[in-house]
């Protein structure tokens, strides 16, 4: 089979890795990739954006399955226009991909079938947000509407700053993005992301981890699009998952169906472990990014078929297996992230990686044929073993030989993992 993967983050990294595994797979192409990537696929010189562009490729070199790596195409629609033109293709339509493009679409999905959420409200302006959040009180979470790269939330402990994060939403931060605003109750547990994929029809439960999302050690500063992650998440017992596709998977593949927006691809859920149980905080509909690193170097099963299955509406017929070992991931991130930063700094070597590591590419470029950084996240260091305490020390082993001036990372990747394996 001729596949095209579209996207050039670590998450496209990590399934360009695992897809090339495949006996099935004949070739990969990949657009608009990275070095890492172009490692295991060939580049298709294509802007994924031109859609026309993207369908005139596969017709040309016989492709038959696309797999759309990042949210964005798919908010915007390429899966659509594939099927339209009878390309098999992994992840979900337009107006599925709500689910992820717009928060308010999730929070009322939520209202309607009864699945547990924190209570909320919609606003297109910043007095009446502001008005229902003083009534509310601290803390309280503003959320943009829309796509805002993972830094459109800010988990409000005070007023003032829900106030100010409301402002900063209206005020054009966050772009289009920020044109709506969801204000909802502060729910107090323990997060974990859950992966499922789901062919409308179907699900497959696959994994579960736990990411980093602020930037500095011992979760300080601002949200980022996530600073490291482990698979699995220790608070997502086997009742925990067995609860959550009953109480908040199962209802959203069956409400989505009778909406008329049936899902197929993988839903990625954030979850907050509360003390009434597993409670949404939001819907992503493509694999997480670092998640999706951590996922991929513990899958044992071949990728290709259950992502074909899945876009095939054939999922009850194939299963997936896990390496029992926990797989760790470490951000390496431009200095100055997720603020503004310094591009095309050099990276001068990376090390090499044994049985069990590997050091996926986000932000990277290749310019005059020097590896240098692009991105706000760039290097994706990661390392399996024995206990979470193991795959980090073998990831942070990995940091430390890496040599990249103006990378930076957090040091405490894992913490809540490793304490339970100490307590």
């Amino acid at each position: 089979m001729k596949v095209l993967l579209i996207g050039s983050g670590g998450r496209e990294h990590a399934l360009a890795w695992k897809l090339a595994k495949s006996p099935l797979l004949e070739t990969l192409y990949a657009a608009p990739g990275n070095p890492g990537i172009f490692e295991h696929a060939e580049p298709a010189g294509i802007d994924p954006d031109d859609h026309a562009a993207v369908v005139a490729f596969c017709k040309d070199k016989g492709i038959g399955f696309v797999v759309v790596g990042p949210e964005a195409p798919l908010v915007a629609g390429l899966a659509d226009t594939l099927r339209a033109a009878s390309i098999s293709t992994f992840g979900p339509s337009a107006a599925a991909a709500q689910l992820e493009g717009s928060k308010g679409f999730t929070k009322d999905l939520c209202a309607r079938y009864d699945i547990p959420t924190g209570a909320y409200k919609r606003f297109k302006d910043a007095e009446s947000a502001k008005a229902y959040t003083r009534e509310q009180g601290a803390p309280i979470v503003v959320k943009a509407d829309g796509l805002a790269a993972g830094k459109g939330v800010t988990v409000a402990m005070t007023l003032d700053e829900a106030l100010a994060a409301i402002d900063d939403c209206f005020s054009g931060a966050f772009g289009a993005a920020g044109a709506e605003v969801v204000v909802e109750a502060f729910l107090d547990g323990e997060e974990a992301s859950f992966f499922v994929l789901s062919d409308g029809k179907h699900a497959l439960a696959l994994a579960t981890a736990q990411d980093h999302k602020r930037v500095g050690d011992g979760d300080t500063g601002p949200n980022t699009g996530g600073m490291g992650a482990y698979s699995p998440a220790p608070v997502m017992t086997p009742a925990m998952v067995e609860r959550t596709m009953k109480e908040i998977i199962e209802p959203t593949i069956a409400g989505m169906a009778k909406d008329g927006n049936p899902f197929s691809g993988v839903f990625f859920a954030g979850l907050m472990i509360t003390a009434k149980g597993p409670e949404l905080i939001e819907y992503n509909v493509r694999f997480g990014d670092p998640e999706c690193q951590v996922l991929m170097t513990r899958l044992k099963s071949d990728l290709l078929p259950l992502l074909y299955a899945t876009a095939t509406g054939t999922l009850d017929q194939v299963s997936a297996e896990w390496h029992e070992g926990p797989a760790l991931t470490v951000v390496m991130a431009s200095k100055g992230y997720p603020g503004s930063y310094e591009k095309a700094t050099p990276i001068a070597s990376l090390p090499e990686t044994g049985e069990g590591e590997k050091i996926f590419h986000a932000g990277t470029a290749l310019k005059d044929g020097k590896l240098v950084a692009t991105g706000g996240r760039v290097l994706n260091v990661t390392a399996t073993g024995e206990t979470v305490a193991e795959a980090q020390a073998r990831a942070y082993a990995l940091v430390d030989r890496i040599e990249w001036e103006n990378g930076f990372c957090r040091r405490d990747i894992g913490w809540r993992a490793v304490e339970r394996e100490q307590a």
